[in-house]
């Protein structure tokens, strides 16, 4: 048998694609940690409440600075050869926990079920993750910003089902990804700001724990769960619930995390198009190589990437929201092991989108020539409606010069696809004595930037209307630059 990893299956989400800092979020260690701060929360709240027996305090501040001492330091190996022995992982960490806190064993987890340290912790991981989905998500915008304001005024042939269509501006374009990012940014801050911890609710929500804990006080139970969302740096908890948080809340994060896919997956099909054009290609290193087989080949790998990791998400989306409609009354514990690996694998996956993003939206590289050679090919089709005006200014007929310049396009249009000649369509209209017009006369119309209509200046004003105030709000998490690993 190997030693090494070498001989078992590892995530490439972990391996290859996510940041360490995601990782953490996710790890063990955040876990048990986050576990012994809720201890602490909870042994704190009850002894600030007064929690006695026969007016003597049940928990004691040296019992709690005993907690507080070993909050950090996990005796893993000990919490791992009790789980062998009761199958139970909550009790086999408050076992655990109590062998370091000798004085404080008989007050970890008092009044509480599992789901006390489970799914505030899942509450807390999550809110954790989304903060620096959000870091990430705003870095992209910041740099796509850069990118379409760079090439606000560029003309470029833009395309509806992929057909030559009315030109735009490289741009203008971008402003579209950029669009849909900000879209995702507004549904991931709302979902962020409505995130609330479970609480101690008990074991199916009653809190008949607690109430018995406090000999049936009422309004000291009521103080329980804002006492433990303040210390552990939230608003409030969850009004009502089972023994669990309702699994919907996974249901509307792992939605935000699928718009952020889709969002992604968008932009890089764009580039992956563009590329194949040869006007926008996505950085590629100076020794990377691009094919085994064909030296040659530049291929659009990160952000085939993008995609692929994207729709991988998108499809993720599923398993929280079939968790949800599936939970029986207060608790089922079919949601478990579903939950901790698709909650996990869509964040990670994410993670490593936007990084990816990020290093593509950094370092996009355009070709004008190659732009502008692609849209002067197709011009002439465009500009039909404008010669055909100053044709009429020359005292043509605007009826038959219609038709004229119809049969004509048809021609030119052959002469392209059929024989893969250049676009001749100016020379045809030059010939043709209905329109009186010169072939340098017929040039003057071919000027781009009559044909991109308010592109410049859509993109300054959204850039300076919508797209610098949201960067401006969130200026302190900018300027992160991402890694790639592969």
């Amino acid at each position: 048998m190997r030693t090494d990893s070498t001989d078992r299956y590892q995530s490439p989400l972990s391996e290859r694609y996510a940041s360490r800092e995601m990782q953490y979020i996710f790890s063990p260690d955040m876990k048990f940690r986050t576990w012994r701060r809720l201890w602490i929360a909870l042994a704190e709240t009850e002894k600030e409440l007064g929690l006695s027996q026969n007016g003597v305090p049940v928990i004691t501040q040296e019992q709690i600075d005993e907690l507080k001492a070993h909050a950090e330091d996990i005796n893993y190996e000990v919490a791992k050869a009790r789980e062998k022995e009761v199958r139970h992982d909550v009790m086999s960490h408050v076992y655990a926990y109590g062998q370091q806190c000798p004085k404080a064993a008989g007050i970890i987890h008092l009044g509480a079920t599992s789901c006390y340290v489970g799914d505030n912790t899942d509450i807390i991981v999550m809110t954790e993750a989304l903060k620096l989905v959000r870091k990430k998500l705003v870095n992209v915008i910041a740099k796509l910003a850069d990118f379409a304001d760079r090439y606000k005024a560029l003309p470029t042939l833009a395309f509806t089902h992929f057909q030559p269509a009315q030109p735009t501006t490289v741009g203008k374009r971008a402003t579209l990804w950029i669009q849909e990012f900000s879209m995702d940014l507004e549904d991931l801050e709302y979902v962020l700001s409505t995130m609330k911890l479970l609480g101690s609710k008990g074991t199916t929500g009653t809190q008949a724990s607690f109430l018995e804990l406090f000999c049936g006080d009422q309004e000291t139970v009521d103080k329980i769960d804002p006492m433990i969302a303040e210390k552990m740096g939230f608003a409030e908890c969850c009004p009502v619930s089972g023994q669990t948080y309702s699994r919907k809340v996974d249901t509307r994060v792992a939605n935000v995390l699928a718009g952020v896919a889709a969002s992604a997956h968008k932009m890089s099909n764009d580039i992956r198009l563009l590329q194949h054009l040869k006007e926008v290609e996505e950085p590629f290193e100076k020794s990377q190589i691009g094919s085994s087989a064909m030296a040659y080949k530049r291929n659009p790998m990160r952000s085939e990437r993008i995609a692929s990791l994207s729709r991988y998400v998108m499809i993720d989306a599923l398993n929280p929201a079939i968790t949800s409609a599936t939970q029986w009354f207060e608790r089922t514990l079919d949601d478990s092991a579903n939950k901790r690996i698709s909650i996990p694998e869509a964040f990670l996956a994410v993670d490593g989108i936007l990084d990816l993003c990020l290093n593509v939206a950094d370092g996009l590289v355009v070709y004008p020539k190659v732009i502008e050679k692609h849209l002067r090919s197709e011009l002439p089709f465009m500009a039909t409606e404008n010669i055909m005006m100053d044709a009429v200014k020359n005292g043509g007929n605007r009826q038959e010069l219609h038709e004229r310049i119809r049969e004509l396009s048809m021609e030119a249009a052959r002469n392209v696809k059929a024989e893969g000649k250049e676009n001749n369509l100016l020379e045809l209209i030059a010939a043709d004595p209905a329109f009186n017009m010169t072939l340098e006369e017929l040039g003057k119309a071919m000027e781009p930037e009559r044909y991109v209509g308010r592109s410049k200046e859509q993109v300054e004003a959204f850039l300076g209307g919508v797209i610098r105030p949201l960067l401006e709000k969130n200026r302190e998490l900018l300027g992160l630059r991402a890694e790639i690993n592969v």
